[in-house]
């Protein structure tokens, strides 16, 4: 009989150990509030807080104020802002400097993207070999994308003055170099290439690090079979670092639509229009000119264009992007 009654005890606490386990009462209030999974729910919120905070102040709400200040015309002199409905977007039709501003935009960002996606790949199969130095060259390559780029843009234009560096270098040869940056297909041309030699080796370490990516297997397996260097190429490695394609061509039109100090110190936009790309006529209407509705407008338009353009190259993806199950 002891025996008995000294088994009940435990017998009795066994449901409320497994109770805990659980995470829910034993007694008539019922389950607890804090259970396993309302814990975890409340972890995963508390680690992307700091982000959605970052979204909501610096994303969603310069947004919302720039299309509170598209619809109103606003006097930054006395404070006041009048209520203008539409009149920003309709004066878009009317201005006879946005086509001008569009086409160098379209050609700025056009020739960026083409160039640095190209070289930047080309660098990428080059280094990706191995050969004594090849660290030293990748690092030589990667080293302006740390620069600033403010003093960047300062030392190249320098160099592109008429009596500056590079002409002095064409000068040894016998060629008699142009004004780089008071001419306007020059001037175009320099911004292009100042932007590119910068943030080329962004792009050259996505593609060398997907190159390195790529099964040694399939390049033995199509050398076995006899395909050649361009076939293996077409074949195998750009399907296979498609996925890096799009994620370099996603970042770098998307930076290239946003490209402003170069454009601002070394040419200021000219000469005449043929270097004022869009994020720089945004910033030339609302603090040069003041007219912070009609800048707001044209901000919004350039964020239509990233949008657009960023969904677009989502979109075409399942056309041209190879991925491996």
């Amino acid at each position: 009989m002891s025996g008995t009654r000294a088994a009940e005890p435990a017998v009795e606490r066994a449901p409320a150990r497994s109770a805990a386990r659980t995470g829910r009462a034993s007694g008539p209030a019922g389950p607890a509030f804090w259970t396993s999974r309302r814990r975890d729910v409340l972890t995963g919120y508390l680690f992307v807080l700091p982000q959605l905070v970052g979204v909501a102040v610096f994303v969603l709400l310069p947004v919302g104020m720039a299309i509170w200040y598209s619809l109103h015309d606003w006097n930054v002199f006395t404070g006041k802002q009048t209520f203008v409905g539409g009149e920003h977007y309709a004066a878009l039709a009317d201005d006879p400097q946005l086509p001008k501003v569009l086409l160098a935009t379209l050609l700025f960002s056009g020739g960026v993207v083409i160039v640095n996606i190209s070289l930047g790949l080309l660098i990428a199969v080059l280094l990706n070999r191995k050969f004594r130095g090849v660290t030293v060259f990748r690092t030589l390559f990667f080293s302006p994308v740390v620069v600033s780029v403010v003093a960047w843009t300062l030392v190249w234009g320098f160099l592109l003055q008429d009596n500056g560096g590079i002409n002095g270098l064409l000068a040894t040869v016998g060629i008699d170099g142009p004004n780089w940056l008071k001419q306007g297909d020059t001037a175009m041309v320099s911004v292009i290439l100042t932007q590119v030699v910068r943030s080329v080796g962004i792009n050259m370490v996505l593609f060398l690090a997907a190159l390195q990516g790529v099964p040694r297997e399939l390049y033995e397996a199509a050398r076995i079979d006899g395909a050649n260097s361009r076939t293996v190429f077409t074949r195998i490695t750009l399907p296979m670092i498609s996925p890096t394609v799009l994620l370099t061509a996603i970042v770098t039109v998307a930076g290239a639509l946003q490209s402003f100090a170069q454009i601002a110190v070394l040419t200021g936009g000219g000469p005449g229009l043929s270097t004022t790309v869009l994020v720089y006529y945004v910033f030339q209407q609302a603090f040069k000119f003041n007219d912070i509705g009609y800048g707001s407008t044209l901000a919004l338009m350039l964020l239509s264009f990233v949008m657009l353009l960023t969904l677009l190259q989502w979109q075409l993806r399942r056309k041209w992007v190879f991925y491996e199950d």
